[in-house]
């Protein structure tokens, strides 16, 4: 009885807290403004503000908030990204604990208990890529949850019928396209386009390998999305080479490339995303595609919230 009332006591409890603010794409660094100005505050920006891959311009990764321990109150303890450097020569063991949910929902907070600054700066370097994945996720997962809250509910089993399974697609998107084999889902504003695409072709040989990944890209794009003049369509940029990554995610397997695109004679262009898959029968290889066109505006959270979209692919039931 104890064990059950511990356990509605603890749901009651997270129930009750305050949504998150901030800005999406920015974290709360809770540090000393010594150490903020000094190696470990050099070490923190190297990890978390460095240039965002694959956009045309200069962007960070994240937009970083630095407010000192006595600072810390009630008004930034509800934000939506918080790494936290506790330290103290009291410290028994250093670690960098990963938790959610702690003054607000859907909180993200990274805690990093370190008796230096120097052994902070140590377990900076030794667990990046895991505090970077962590705060991705949770960035990923807010805009999910609010794709399946707020979605236009005519779109996914539509793009299912095609391919099997679908996205989850927010209020905005609307299909402008959609054959046997290609689909076109965008949300078009005056002066942003957040676009997904989705193909699928017959499996052959190296159908993972970048090589064959943008061959059959540039194939597909030429035919179905053309420019807004005559002799003009959607191509992969070569200045900046793609880059390919093998990402296991919730029970699926796919092969991730990052590039961007642009439009063959003319000037348009952008970031991308794809994600190339198997079917669950073997059969086929499909892609679900992210990119994003808004040339008056920084692009980095434009693009996180569609390439998250790609995240929440389920296969039809």
């Amino acid at each position: 009885m104890a064990a059950a009332l511990a356990l509605v006591s603890c749901k009651n409890t997270k129930a009750l807290l305050p949504n998150v603010s901030g800005k999406a794409g920015e974290i709360i660094v809770v540090i000393d403004k010594n150490d903020w100005e000094g190696n470990l505050g050099t070490k923190v920006r190297d990890l978390l503000a460095c240039d965002c891959p694959f956009l045309a311009q200069r962007e960070p990764l994240y937009s970083l908030v630095n407010v000192p321990p006595g600072g810390f109150g009630d008004l930034f303890k509800v934000h939506r990204n918080i790494v936290y450097f506790n330290l103290n020569p009291q410290v028994d063991s250093s670690a960098v604990r990963y938790r959610n949910d702690v003054w607000a929902s859907p909180q993200c907070m990274v805690q990093i208990n370190a008796p230096t600054s120097d052994k902070a700066a140590e377990l900076l370097e030794q667990n990046g890529q895991k505090i970077v994945g962590f705060i991705e996720q949770a960035e990923r997962d807010r805009v999910i949850r609010n794709s399946i809250r707020y979605e236009e509910r005519e779109i996914a089993p539509k793009v299912a019928e095609v391919f099997g399974g679908s996205p989850h697609f927010p209020t905005g998107y609307k299909i402008k396209k959609l054959t046997q084999n290609f689909g076109w889902i965008a949300d078009e504003k005056q002066y942003t386009l957040q676009g997904i695409l989705i193909y699928k072709y017959p499996v052959s040989s190296n159908d993972l390998t970048l090589n064959k990944i943008i061959s059959k890209r540039n194939e597909v794009l030429k035919e179905n999305v053309p420019g807004m003049f005559e002799n003009t369509w959607m191509t992969t940029g070569t200045f900046m080479p793609p880059s390919l990554e093998f990402i296991h995610f919730r029970g699926r397997d796919f092969a991730q490339v990052r590039g961007l695109w642009e439009v063959e004679n003319d000037y348009m262009g952008g970031p991308f995303v794809s994600h190339s898959f198997y079917s669950p029968d073997g059969s086929e290889i499909i892609v679900a595609e992210a990119f994003v066109y808004a040339p008056r505006y920084d692009k980095r959270q434009y693009l996180r919230q569609v390439e998250s979209i790609l995240f929440s692919w389920e296969w039809a039931k």
